[in-house]
């Protein structure tokens, strides 16, 4: 059951061209954002809700993402929920959940990938 703990899986589409960072070390950063929909009845009515997901991988993952992945495709992701603060220029306090990701799935089209 430990492995249960934190764990985040979601499928949707990406809604920005993903970031992707390069440090001097090699290891590349890639965050982007994702909307998942869920669907339900109000008086008749189908009514579509969209979450948004702040969504950030490392390493591997994010070099997957450079290449495969752009504004509006398909991706099923399994991470790990994470939450953080900074502060702004402004001495503004912000608070930040992300999903950091441990696997993707890239769904749609005839370019499927995965890791």
């Amino acid at each position: 059951m430990s492995n249960l703990k934190n764990q985040v899986q979601l499928i949707g589409n990406v809604g920005n061209v993903p970031e992707t960072k390069s440090f001097e070390s090699g290891k590349k950063v890639s965050s982007f954002s994702l909307a998942t929909n869920e669907y339900y009845h109000k008086e008749g009515e189908k009514i579509q809700q969209t979450d948004w997901h702040n969504v950030v991988a490392w390493g591997k993952q994010a070099e997957l993402i450079e290449k495969y992945v752009d504004k509006g495709k398909e991706v099923a992701i399994r991470g790990k929920l994470t939450s953080r603060s900074y502060e702004t220029q402004s001495g503004e306090k912000r608070f930040v959940t992300e999903i950091l990701v441990n696997e993707i799935l890239f769904l749609g089209g005839k370019e499927n990938s995965s890791s």
